[in-house]
């Protein structure tokens, strides 16, 4: 039986998962879907100028005990420290993410390999989008997401495994990465540039987004758009008083009103 410390159980409880974790894969495909569907993926901690920690304790008071959502670095970090306390063999590695990106772009996403009964798993819950279940790594694998769109892992060449999406408009790179190993400084370096280089997506956009049963809904800065079966609506966030109501409804993201006013967006 998995030993349950104070911080893993208190987590389990964050997610809603219930009975006993164990190290095998129905676990692990209910404890992954069961984090997606709690923490929600948002920044917001950038823009207010707090920066991002991933010192364990601070991690686990901001996301579960603070019931605060949190970007890649932050999310697959906890649930990596929670996977590993119950008992999975796992470890992270950096990607490049080629989503609107012109060139090659840095490492700027972390997300989780799993090894289990043989196998190696791509297991990410810090991409944002549509819910993604683990994914076997192997070329060719796919998968296929409430929103109606095809996920699906290929080799690359030069840059090693690649994640694609086709969301009706044909097959686009997610993110790829390679299985060197990645240690905490690598984690702490690419996560301190992301978070504060300017220009960048997370360092000028303020960002929440979260899966649904049919596909996800997003809100960036004040538009708020909802995705589903591949089919797409957006409307303006009105006020701040609008803003505060769709974080704590939609994103279950409670803000103090003096922090959404800090955000600038009103």
């Amino acid at each position: 039986m998995t030993y349950i410390s104070d911080q893993l159980a208190t987590y389990l409880e964050r997610i809603g998962f219930g009975g006993a974790p164990r190290p095998d894969r129905p676990t692990l495909d209910a404890l992954h879907r069961a984090h997606r569907f709690a923490i929600s993926f948002e920044n917001l901690d950038i823009p207010l100028g707090r920066g991002i920690s991933l010192e364990p304790d601070r991690l686990h008071r901001k996301l579960v005990t603070g019931r605060r959502g949190g970007y890649c670095f932050e999310q697959n970090s906890l649930f990596l420290e929670m996977a590993r306390a119950i008992g999975f063999e796992a470890r992270p590695v950096l990607g490049r993410v080629w989503l609107a990106a012109e060139g090659v772009p840095p490492r700027t996403h972390t997300l989780n390999l799993f090894t289990l009964d043989g196998e190696i798993l791509l297991v990410d819950v810090g991409f944002g989008g549509s819910f993604v279940p683990p994914m076997r790594l192997g070329a060719g694998e796919q998968a296929e997401t409430a929103d109606g769109a095809r996920h699906r892992v290929i080799e690359d060449s030069d840059h090693g495994w690649t994640l694609e999406r086709d969301g009706g408009d044909g097959w686009q790179r997610q993110y790829s990465f390679g299985l060197e190993p990645v240690w905490p400084a690598d984690l702490e370096a690419a996560n301190h540039f992301t978070a504060t280089r300017p220009g960048t997506r997370f360092t000028t956009l303020r960002i929440a987004s979260a899966p649904t049963p049919q596909g996800y809904v997003s809100m960036i800065d004040r538009v708020l758009t909802t995705s589903r079966k591949g089919r797409s609506e957006s409307r303006e966030i009105a006020d701040a008083d609008d803003y505060r109501r769709v974080l704590a409804e939609i994103f279950r993201l409670d803000l103090e009103p003096e922090d959404v006013a800090a955000l600038g967006l009103f």
